[in-house]
């Protein structure tokens, strides 16, 4: 099933609130989005219809085994772009808004030829080797 871009990035948000906050609801996507919450009321029903995500009794919002999948595959994507846009000079604000408008948009083939370039090129993270 082919997913919109919207959807990978309401998936990716409710991920990284996941992180962030441990719970997830619609209203925390509105803000974090600045979307209205009727807006995000339309794209949870999608969501939910399709597959991606759970919600419980208490209106908490939860990725399925399929969303996660989504959710990780962009969001990996988002930091190892932003950090390769940091690393060629790249202020960490941009970086992170053009990671946001790459993420979608790249092959796999062309994501990681740039990730295998980056790595030769990059120092590991917290001076560990990889």
């Amino acid at each position: 099933m082919e997913i919109h871009e919207s959807a990978e990035d309401y998936l990716e948000s409710i991920l990284m609130l996941k992180e962030r906050k441990g719970m997830v609801r619609s209203i925390d996507i509105a803000n974090e989005l600045q979307f209205t919450k009727a807006s995000v009321s339309v794209a949870m029903k999608k969501l939910r219809e399709n597959g991606y995500i759970e919600v419980d009794a208490d209106g908490f919002i939860v990725l399925t085994s399929a969303g996660l999948q989504i959710a990780r595959h962009i969001y990996d994507r988002h930091k190892l772009l932003t950090e390769f846009f940091v690393h060629l000079g790249v202020t960490p604000e941009v970086a992170a808004a053009d990671a946001c408008k790459v993420e979608h948009d790249l092959s796999d083939e062309t994501f990681e030829k740039l990730l295998a370039h980056a790595r030769s090129g990059m120092p590991p993270k917290n001076g560990t080797p990889e």
